[in-house]
């Protein structure tokens, strides 16, 4: 009989554990991975199996990121006494076929398994090495299979570390001499397929603990193996304060005094640097620190966590670390122009390398102030005025050149980043530009990590990203974007076609902002919203956005609604209808659009706690959507890139507008509306008098 490759769901039980069973043969070249992790990526879609014969010989095991165009393949297992057969072909042709709207496949295989001809064999091709993390720091091979998209879409991933602090007890599970029984749960973070995903730090309190330890020899050893990890140096006088406020809430009685259990002591510890090191993630296996998860996260924005969470959640978990928009919210970020004889000032706050460092780097800002071009010297501030993020930009032509991109080392620097790269190009979009060109020779890293999702390549030693001016079909788009590219001595752009699958549109218009490819498969809809949850949801009452300052919005919010299903599917593209007021008041109009990235139907608990990270609602303001929905459930809107119309789209004008394209559409709620309405009312909403 030939061999079969079947998709597994979590409710195939026997499927499932055939999986487990097959990859505990394999766990010293695998690495480990617990059972609940299995059924987590057949919940996800992510668990094919080979069966011959009704017996699994082999499976694979893969991710689909949400913020990442790819598959990521965790686990490519056969059978020892059934390879040859083909199996492990069949299962990478399984996932390629069913996931072909991905841009391709990326693995990852330590160098020493010599496994290189097995990949090559089965289409995959070299793509970078990095370092593994585990005890011996073995290079791990990175192994790409593509599925044929575009050209454009090379180098445009990006997949920074998710980094998180864990106390003595998960550290001894790792890098310890003996490890315990229990340990297999946190040597799980180091499995290959996680190198690059999840970094462990090491915050005093751990360092201190090994110091503690009695046995000369394991001292020692633990001391070594933690100078491996990323040390975090936390203010100790917020530390403290830090503490005292988590006291306040877990002991009121004795917070004056202290908690008297030393366990605890160390638990507020551990939080408190956490916190403070800028950190949201604390991973332990310690009952007495889990106690504190409510404590933690209430006062100091922690997550305290087991191992397995951050193995089933990494993705997530990850994208709530990097960029936290709540944080911008409501702070005192303030951007002005550089002051002549200031620039010295500056070099201590930037991390420089290579030439461009110290006096150096002052000299070229001097330069750019004296230059014959108008550079503009951009520098934010923080609430306390301390610089965190430069850059200059000037017009040459149709491209917005950026020669210094910088960010300073603060807790939200990658929320930085992100707002900056997307600024530039609403800025570009605003001048007139065609390109968005960054050529600072040593951009800071978090700026170089966020460019990769937001469509910026690689062009004669910086960055470069195209701004598509296109609301059309892709015929037109293309044109545009070859029209773009000869700005920078290209000649010619990716080719599109129409019916482009909406996961690469939706990537498309992503790295071509503000394109949008109308005659593509990615869907459209409209959202009536109040005026009274807009405000609640921008900070700004009944309009979309709130006031025009840099950084004056998150690029990402959540929107909660009732359960129904209207057909939402994504990516896909909203239209916002603010659904109250008179003709007079801020409401009967449509303001603006956004990409829909995430649909989630949850309790109402499990999606506050899911989407808190990026600013909106309390926890009782999604709880009373769902009673008011009546099933306990609601459901979450993920949206991002929101652009408001310069001119807002009147209730009257849109039925003008549906009536003259021969359609209908509804306003009662969510629900999908034809890609030509989109088009003529966004054209509408940016429509020059």
């Amino acid at each position: 009989m030939a061999i079969k490759i079947v998709p597994v769901t979590e409710t195939q039980a026997e499927l499932v554990d055939a999986a487990v069973a097959l990859g505990d043969r394999y766990t010293k070249t695998l690495g480990l991975l617990t059972p609940p992790a299995y059924r987590k990526h057949a919940s996800d879609g992510g668990l094919l199996v080979a069966v011959d014969s009704g017996e699994v010989i082999g499976y694979a095991l893969f991710g689909l990121p949400k913020r990442s165009p790819h598959v990521r393949l965790a686990h490519l297992c056969v059978a020892q006494e059934h390879r040859g057969k083909g199996a492990a072909r069949l299962l990478v042709e399984g996932i390629r076929r069913r996931h072909q709207d991905r841009l391709g496949i990326k693995a990852k295989c330590r160098r020493d398994y010599g496994l290189s001809d097995m990949w090559t064999s089965l289409g995959f091709v070299p793509r970078g090495e990095v370092r593994g993390r585990g005890r011996d720091g073995e290079t791990l091979d990175g192994w790409w299979l593509d599925h044929g998209h575009l050209d454009l879409f090379a180098g445009m991933e990006s997949e920074a570390l998710l980094v998180v602090a864990v106390d003595h007890g998960v550290f001894a599970d790792l890098r310890g001499r003996a490890p315990t029984g229990e340990a297999a749960e946190a040597q799980a973070l180091e499995a290959g397929w996680l190198a690059d995903l999840v970094e462990v730090a090491a915050t005093p309190q751990l360092l201190y603990e090994i110091r503690d330890i009695a046995d000369t020899a394991e001292r020692k050893h633990q001391r070594t193996a933690a100078q491996g990890l990323r040390q975090l140096t936390p203010d100790a006088e917020a530390v403290g304060a830090r503490i005292r406020e988590l006291m306040q809430t877990v002991l009121p009685a004795v917070a004056a005094d202290g908690p008297r259990d030393p366990g605890l002591l160390r638990g507020l510890q551990y939080v408190a640097e956490t916190s403070c090191a800028g950190l949201q993630l604390l991973v332990t296996r310690d009952p007495v620190l889990l106690q504190l998860t409510d404590a933690a996260w209430d006062v100091a924005g922690v997550k305290v966590v087991t191992p397995s969470v951050v193995t089933l959640h990494v993705d997530e978990l990850r994208q709530a670390q990097m960029y936290r928009p709540a944080d911008l919210m409501g702070t005192e970020f303030r951007s002005g122009e550089v002051a002549p004889g200031a620039e010295a000032e500056l070099v201590a706050f930037f991390d420089q390398s290579g030439e461009d460092n110290g006096s150096a780097f002052a000299q070229r800002l001097e330069a750019l102030a004296g230059d014959e071009a108008v550079w503009h010297r951009e520098l934010l501030r923080d609430g306390q005025g301390r610089p965190v993020a430069l850059y200059v930009w000037a017009m040459d032509g149709r491209t917005l050149t950026v020669p210094v991109l910088r960010t300073a080392a603060h807790s939200l620097e990658e929320t930085l980043a992100r707002h900056l790269l997307f600024s530039l190009k609403r800025l570009g979009r605003d001048c007139g530009a065609q390109v968005v060109r960054i050529t600072d020779p040593f951009p800071s890293s978090a700026a170089k990590a966020a460019a990769g999702d937001d469509g910026f390549f690689s062009h004669d030693g910086g960055l470069a990203a195209l701004l598509i001016e296109v609301c059309g079909n892709a015929q037109d788009a293309e044109a545009a974007a070859s029209d773009a590219a000869r700005e920078l001595g290209r000649e010619g752009a990716a080719a599109l076609q129409a019916d482009l699958p909406a996961e690469a549109a939706g990537v498309v218009e992503r790295a071509w902002w503000p394109a949008k490819i109308m005659d593509s498969l990615m869907p459209s809809f409209m959202v009536p919203i109040e005026p009274r949850w807009s405000a609640e949801l921008f900070n700004v009452p009944a309009t979309l956005l709130p006031r025009p300052n840099e950084l004056g919005i998150s690029r990402e919010h959540v929107y909660y609604r009732s359960s129904g299903h209207r057909g939402e599917s994504v990516p896909a593209r909203l239209l916002w209808y603010v659904s109250k007021g008179s003709p007079h008041e801020e409401g009967q109009m449509v303001v603006g659009c956004s990409r829909l990235d995430e649909v989630v139907i949850d309790e109402p608990d499990a999606l506050h706690s899911k989407f808190e990270h990026l600013g909106v609602y309390g926890r009782e303001q999604v709880r009373a959507i769902a009673r008011e929905d009546g099933s306990g459930r609601a459901m979450a809107l993920r949206f991002s890139d929101t652009e408001i119309f310069p001119r807002p789209v009147s209730l009257r004008r849109l039925k003008s507008l549906a009536k003259s394209l021969g359609l209908q559409f509804s306003l009662m709620s969510l629900s999908k509306i034809s890609n030509k309405l989109f088009q003529a009312v966004y054209e509408e909403g940016h429509r020059r008098t």
